[in-house]
């Protein structure tokens, strides 16, 4: 298993091909209400993958747990995400 290293921060990058995910436990949100059309978050150490629930085959992304918090938090304050009006 290669050591996950990121130049910032706050990056996101494309899980690199030698990080073993057998046995991350992925977490689906319980808002999903069991379909399978949502994301999929496991804890990596310092940092967070995220998947895809429909194609859990593509590598996921990896985010530095201080990105996953931003991101997390501008989509519960609403600055990010779909402006509606």
């Amino acid at each position: 298993m290669s050591t996950l290293s990121m130049a910032a921060p706050h990056d996101a990058t494309a899980a690199p091909h030698d990080v073993d995910l057998t046995h991350a436990w992925w977490r689906k949100s319980s808002y999903s209400g069991g379909a399978n059309d949502c994301l999929e978050v496991a804890e990596l150490g310092g940092h967070a993958a995220v998947r895809d629930s429909k194609d859990i085959g593509r590598r996921p992304l990896l985010f530095s747990k201080a990105a996953m918090r931003a991101l997390v938090g501008g989509i519960a304050s609403g600055a990010i995400g779909e402006r509606r009006g």
